[in-house]
């Protein structure tokens, strides 16, 4: 019978479960993918079929209904008539249609129990897809980060990428700050010594000096 056939085994599938056990999830997706996409074409095209069949059987099976209906009202008139006859004949016609009625009625039930499982089969492949395509964007999305983190890891880590910067940046601070107070301190030295050399003298001590110096040459 097509697609019907499989109709147990489509709806009892759980795509989750079934990803959640194997070691290539993102392939199996695509595989999955690529089953659900043939089934539910296979759903599409017989679909029309098994619903033009239930159209068939209802309709059988309300022309045989009315017809034991007209019959039971024929069989009705011909007794107010007066005549048994006619309607012993309708009547036996009537339990010829009321026994095809009977098999309408079953083959109606199955022609309308099948478009309902191909409502069924279509509802849950749509379900199956729009799942397995959100696990995917999922999937990807964690690969992505996993990318992501294996560079950093490669580069040592983020943390570690950043401890280093501030390492760098931390001892370029601290040669500027000595280098700084290298010329801070060299800048006081020679101002002490220009305050030893432009101590204001007078005559008499510098006439002094000269004698010391000359006494000392001698």
């Amino acid at each position: 019978m097509g697609i019907l056939s499989r109709f147990r085994d489509i709806m009892k599938m759980n795509v989750n479960a079934l990803l959640d056990k194997v070691e290539d999830p993102e392939k199996t997706i695509d595989d999955y993918m690529r089953n659900l996409n043939i089934d539910l074409g296979r759903v599409k095209a017989e679909t029309a079929s098994v619903l033009a069949d239930e159209r068939r059987a209802k309709r059988a099976l309300d022309e045989c209904r009315a017809e034991i209906k007209k019959l039971q009202n024929y069989a009705m008139k011909a007794v107010e008539a007066g005549n048994d006859e006619d309607a012993r004949k309708f009547l036996e016609r009537k339990v010829t249609q009321v026994e095809k009625r009977g098999q309408f009625e079953t083959a109606y039930d199955l022609a309308s129990s099948n478009a309902e499982n191909m409502k069924q089969m279509q509802n849950k492949l749509v379900s199956d897809m729009d799942q397995l395509e959100a696990r995917r964007i999922k999937l990807k999305g964690k690969m992505a980060v996993a990318k992501v983190q294996q560079s950093l890891n490669a580069m040592g880590g983020q943390d570690s990428v950043f401890e280093a910067m501030e390492e760098k940046v931390n001892r370029a601070y601290d040669e500027a700050m000595a280098i700084a107070e290298l010329r801070a301190g060299t800048q006081d030295d020679l101002d002490d010594l220009f305050v030893q050399y432009e101590k204001s003298t007078n005559a008499e001590d510098e006439l002094a000096a000269i004698k010391e110096k000359l006494k000392d040459q001698k």
